[in-house]
């Protein structure tokens, strides 16, 4: 049997990070992988969850399970997160998963199972493990336009008019917020073009959200979200805990369905722990733990508010420092969309040769298509990369 397999596809960003890893030179720069750094190069543990960690510690009394759909406690702190004031306990279930990407992977498989014929309509671009999660799972799927790589921005009318063709019953994948890879959000006044759109065609949103408190703040990220599960009749979110918390190791996410009228919530949720149990039983919890014990603790949900609120306003700085940097250095206004994006990822529009040349003349990294991690940069980096981009229209 084992002779028989062939080499799967080759993670582009693996590739990239093992060929930055055997770069000897001094001062090279990493912008590809998709983790948060400080000024240093380091992924930090928070504050708040290292002193969560010695809480949970210290109470635990058992490594027994908790039940199919997670822990409790962490399910309603998220869920109260994510939604705010548009949460409707009646209308929602939840499980825990390993990470967003988990939730991404039951909540396919829920669609696969209840909506064989449903098409997934893909932002283009999109997060890569997107299209290739459902084309595991062989679920129909299309794409939107949604990025203008000349101005930096949402193409908003090419996605309206490509979302035209969307059919009752199909699926629209929207990112919450922070697009990946693009780092162009929608404004308020697009999300709710979006929110009449998918009403008037009976379609349901999906939406992935894993980097609320990046952008313009936990509650303003979370604005389109929320306005859907005020407005449509259901909802899929899937929501990571890696990067607002820093608990990338410890695979926490969730799963929120929010049902309509005539669906039955008890039901709902009866498939989602079943999900869960016939793809890894009961999720792990101490990544969970760890993010419940912050949210029900006023002290530590404190701190680590004021934490996720420098990591926040840090990449804005040096969103902003970039921008001016090649404005001063390219006499243009090519790039101060960087200054607009949001989140750790911005595209830059440049060419894969482009790309190429500043990997192999400049040692700096970026994945093919010109995503820049905004977070592996510093104030000291910042003029670097900028000249390096600056000279390829030398």
């Amino acid at each position: 049997m084992l002779e028989a397999l062939n080499p799967p596809p080759k993670d582009k960003i693996i590739e990239l990070m093992a060929q930055f890893r055997a770069d000897p030179r001094d001062g090279k720069i990493d912008l590809g992988v998709g983790v948060y750094k400080d000024p240093e190069g380091r992924t930090p543990v928070m504050r708040a969850v290292r002193a969560a960690a010695h809480r949970v510690i210290e109470a635990e009394t058992t490594k027994a399970y908790v039940g199919l759909a997670g822990d409790a406690a962490f399910n309603e702190a998220m869920t109260a997160l994510v939604l705010g004031d548009a949460l409707d306990p009646a209308r929602t279930a939840s499980v825990a998963t390993p990470g967003g990407t988990g939730a991404i992977r039951i909540a396919a498989e829920l669609i696969r199972n209840t909506a064989p014929e449903a098409t997934v309509w893909l932002s283009d671009p999109t997060w890569p493990n997107h299209p290739a999660i459902l084309s595991y799972l062989k679920i129909p799927q299309t794409s939107y336009r949604y990025f203008d790589a000349t101005t930096g921005e949402v193409d908003f009318d090419a996605m309206m008019a490509d979302l035209a063709g969307v059919q009752r019953g199909d699926v629209v994948l929207l990112h919450g917020c922070c697009h990946n890879p693009t780092g162009a959000n929608l404004s308020p006044v697009q999300w709710q073009a979006v929110a009449d759109l998918l009403l008037e065609k009976g379609a349901t949103a999906w939406i992935d959200i894993a980097y609320q408190g990046f952008g313009d703040g936990l509650d303003a990220d979370a604005y389109g979200t929320r306005l859907l599960a005020r407005q449509l009749p259901e909802l899929l979110i899937a929501a990571s805990c890696s990067k607002n918390f820093g608990v990338y190791r410890e695979r926490a996410g969730i799963l929120m369905a929010i049902s309509g009228k005539g669906a039955d919530t008890g039901v709902v949720q009866g498939n989602l722990n079943s999900l869960n149990r016939v793809n890894y039983s009961f999720p792990p919890d101490h990544g969970a733990r760890l993010v419940s014990t912050v949210l029900h603790s006023d002290d530590l949900r404190a701190e680590w508010a004021e934490e996720l609120e420098a990591v926040r306003t840090s990449m804005l700085g040096l969103r902003t420092q970039l921008a001016e940097e090649l404005r001063r250095l390219t006499n243009s206004d090519r790039y101060d969309f960087i200054a607009r994006h949001r989140g750790m990822f911005s595209r830059l529009g440049l060419s894969p040769e482009a790309v190429a040349k500043l990997r192999e003349e400049h040692g700096i990294y970026m994945v093919g298509d010109s995503r820049i991690n905004i977070a592996g940069l510093n104030q000291h980096s910042v003029p670097v990369l900028a000249r390096a981009i600056a000279s390829l229209d030398g």
